[in-house]
């Protein structure tokens, strides 16, 4: 993936200076930090999502007829999911109610459902200390969330701006669930969720 936007000088810095710190706090005590982390981002489900004109390519012969293709769209239907998951697997999914929009109220609430997850599910992870790793989305870096993180007692760890080729759910987690998805009909927001949640439930514990 490459950076969608020319960076100025003290935004490469920051880029690099990122992610040399986070290998130093991984140096450290690899096994520690590994099991304190948690990451999140959020991304679109839609009813139907098209194949992609590179995906939708076949090899034909020279003088083979070109294939009819009719344009195709994606369904008005989609849902927004914001996804937490640590090296165990799956912690937490949100799903964006209708006409709500991503903020930092909605950011807050659901940082305060994945406290009481890990409470539930890592405790350790809660007694040690959460290391929270996520893009600088506006809604992230907003001062309430960052006095909600500190108030949960999770660490926010520093990711540099424009640069969503560092974050772990975009180039790890979420390219593969969209591939499963893409050019899949669901009927209902429902049948979606369902969907993606098998497709997640089902990775095993390597994946993560």
């Amino acid at each position: 993936m490459c950076v969608p936007k020319c960076l100025n000088a003290d935004q490469k810095r920051q880029r690099c200076q990122s992610p040399e710190q986070l290998l130093e706090f991984f140096r450290r005590n690899p096994n520690d930090f590994l099991s304190r982390l948690v990451t999140m981002d959020h991304t679109w489900l839609y009813h139907y999502d098209p194949e992609t004109k590179q995906q939708s390519k076949e090899w034909r012969h020279s003088g083979s007829p070109r294939p009819m293709k009719f344009r195709e769209q994606k369904f008005a239907g989609e849902v927004l999911a914001s996804i937490f998951w640590d090296q165990d697997g799956i912690l937490h999914i949100g799903y964006l109610p209708t006409g709500q929009t991503i903020n930092a109220e909605y950011c807050l609430s659901l940082l305060v459902q994945l406290k009481d997850i890990l409470k539930e599910k890592r405790h350790g992870k809660v007694t040690k200390g959460v290391l929270f790793l996520t893009d600088n989305a506006p809604a992230h870096r907003a001062l309430t969330t960052q006095k909600k993180m500190a108030y949960l007692d999770f660490q926010y760890l520093d990711h540099p701006p424009s640069s969503p080729d560092l974050a772990q759910s975009d180039y790890h987690l979420l390219p593969g669930l969209k591939k499963q998805l893409k050019s899949r009909h669901f009927s209902s927001d429902a049948e979606i969720i369902a969907a993606a949640e098998t497709l997640l439930d089902g990775q095993l514990p390597e994946f993560f």
